[in-house]
């Protein structure tokens, strides 16, 4: 009887970490479904880099990913302040500008979405979901305006991560 006992709370633990893996992996599986461009194996790699997601509810994940989000929409912030500081040509200049007021727009809309996710609410998902499309919307217009230069651009590797990261976050917070 108390070996039972004892086994009883392992039995629970293992059941509960079982049980929240499967949620990460059916995120992943319906964001891969959504979007084949990024893939179950990426879906997957996002969430390993954060402490907690193979943890988390449905809503957790969305938390996780929005933060992962708003890290990467930052960090591409600051590489475009960079390049704008060392930037001569005026076109570019102008280009990078645009950008840099895209992903100021994107980092408050990212708040916008961490605030509905957290809500718990119905409203609330619909204005995160709402707010990621945005997000999303921020690099791809990025990118439009070098491609309107017919200039290379030095922003496309990140562009295209938090494109990537945006899709993921906004697949999962859809799903809530």
């Amino acid at each position: 009887m108390k070996l039972l006992q004892a086994l009883c709370p392992l039995v629970f633990l293992l059941t509960c970490s079982t049980s929240n893996a499967s949620v990460l992996r059916d995120a992943c599986k319906s964001s891969a479904a959504t979007h084949p461009d990024i893939g179950y194996g990426y879906c997957v790699k996002f969430f390993q880099a954060a402490k907690g997601s193979a943890a988390a509810d449905k809503r957790g994940l969305a938390a996780i990913a929005v933060k992962i989000v708003g890290a990467a929409a930052k960090g591409a912030a600051r590489h475009i302040a960079a390049l704008r500081a060392s930037e001569k040509d005026r076109n570019r200049l102008e280009c990078l500008r645009s950008c840099a007021e895209l992903y100021s727009d994107a980092v408050s809309e990212i708040g916008d979405a961490a605030d509905g996710i957290a809500s718990g609410t119905a409203r609330g998902r619909g204005d995160a979901v709402t707010a990621l499309s945005a997000v999303l919307d921020a690099p791809r217009t990025c990118e439009q305006g070098f491609k309107e230069l017919h200039a290379p651009s030095p922003l496309a590797a990140e562009d295209a991560e938090v494109g990537k990261k945006a899709s993921v976050a906004l697949s999962v917070t859809a799903a809530l």
